[in-house]
């Protein structure tokens, strides 16, 4: 679908205001530079302007959704440069204002010495705009990009022990790796997959579990990564739950059927991935004669933006004889709201969850942590305790909408099972 040709106008319009504006930056600031360097910089700002704009004419004939990952890798730099370029000719706007207005009192004034500011001072307020201009748009593009080159990719292990005391003996120690989001239609190649599910071999995980979002829209997203996912082995089993992602809604199909088989055919990967996925139902976990329930149910949200597929009380059904309860479920505002809030299922022990992805954006250092995705999710990452229930998430393995991430970086868990 095409956008209105107002609307095409309209963003050409910005994209040419904003770039000409950051341009009059450059060379403001640059005017004290060799004339080589002057023009390199402004060669190579110019040469960003008419790439923008290309860009933005592609995407009027063909439309983002169509484009490949490549295109869409490179199309998001360019816009991450806008934004930033954006954000910085807020700055010289503030300045071009402050001169309208005493432009005005200028005209309005009878005499103009009283008026009239001194040439020195009035170019050096220009550089100092051009200078914060440029300081607030190289900053965030820069940190934005890094986050696009190496964030995106800079995996971490996430160590945590969960500790109950209807854990099973058999089942203290118990070590469990968790993935969550992968989104692997956001993947150039295969080679970050690897990468990471090579880590996860490495904790040498008594059992795998991934929670929701394999694809971003449909399933031939997976083609490319079969044989990664192949990888991913335990000797207790891989085991798996739907997102809210993994069943098409964002795509526009032709037909029923057609969105239909296409979550029959992502079932089918996982199958022949190695993984069982769970649809509303739980297995046996047997150890030296010891038992304990994995549940999986399908994405349930306690947002209404979602569709609510899962079925707890179809899953929970016969596990009343198991001591430990063990719960995937993609989204984790479903813990408030109906894992805790209904007394039936306070014997589930711990619920994994992912799908936030930490916004893919925030700060998190020691005794402190912080990301915009706390404003909508209560629970957004790591774990969560209320009297004896637990609640892990996931910040996520891929990616989505921002080919990148920036502080909140992909996450492989590895969750230790005590007995209290």
């Amino acid at each position: 679908m095409k956008p209105p040709i107002l609307l095409i106008l309209i963003i050409f319009l910005l994209i040419f205001a904003v770039e000409l504006y950051f341009i009059q930056a450059l060379k403001t600031v640059s005017a004290d530079y060799s004339p080589t360097k002057r023009k390199y910089i402004l060669w190579f700002a110019y040469s960003i302007a008419i790439c923008s704009i290309a860009l933005t004419a592609v995407s009027a004939f063909y439309p983002p959704p169509n484009w490949n990952n490549t295109l869409r890798f490179i199309a998001a730099i360019f816009l991450i440069l806008f934004l930033c370029k954006f954000i910085g000719c807020i700055f010289l706007f503030v300045d071009d204002f402050i001169r309208f207005i005493k432009w005005i009192i200028f005209k309005i004034k009878s005499n103009p010495a009283d008026s009239i500011e001194n040439t020195s001072n009035h170019i050096s307020r220009i550089k100092f705009f051009s200078y914060l201009a440029l300081t607030f748009s190289v900053i965030p593009a820069v940190s934005f990009i890094y986050g696009m080159v190496r964030g995106a990719y800079k995996y971490r292990v996430h160590k945590v022990k969960v500790t109950s005391k209807n854990l099973p003996d058999a089942f203290n120690g118990f070590k469990i790796v968790q993935l969550s989001d992968i989104h692997c239609g956001s993947f150039m190649s295969s080679e970050p997959l690897v990468k990471a599910f090579n880590i996860v071999l490495d904790q040498k995980p008594d059992m795998i579990f991934f929670t929701g979002d394999l694809v971003n829209n449909e399933t031939p997203e997976t083609e490319p990564h079969l044989q990664a996912f192949k990888m991913l082995k335990a000797p207790y089993g891989v085991f798996s739950c739907l997102g809210n992602h993994d069943y098409g809604d964002y795509k526009q199909w032709e037909t029923p059927e057609e969105k239909k088989q296409n979550l029959d055919n992502l079932k089918d990967v996982h199958r022949n991935s190695g993984w069982r996925l769970l649809m509303n139902e739980h297995v046996p976990i047997e150890k030296d004669g010891q038992k304990i329930a994995v549940l999986g149910i399908e994405n349930w949200s306690g947002n209404k933006r979602f569709t609510k597929y899962g079925k707890l009380e179809n899953a929970h059904a016969g596990t009343e004889s198991y001591p430990f309860k063990i719960l995937l479920s993609h989204d984790p505002s479903h813990w408030d709201a109906q894992v805790r809030k209904e007394t039936k299922y306070n014997d589930i022990d711990l619920t994994l969850s992912g799908h936030t992805h930490g916004m893919q954006f925030g700060i998190e250092i020691p005794g402190f942590r912080w990301s915009p995705v706390q404003y909508l999710y209560q629970q957004w990452a790591g774990l969560y305790k209320q009297d004896n229930q637990h609640l892990y998430v996931n910040r996520g393995l891929g990616f989505l909408g921002y080919p990148g991430r920036l502080g909140i970086w992909p996450e492989i868990t590895v969750i230790e099972l005590v007995k209290a």
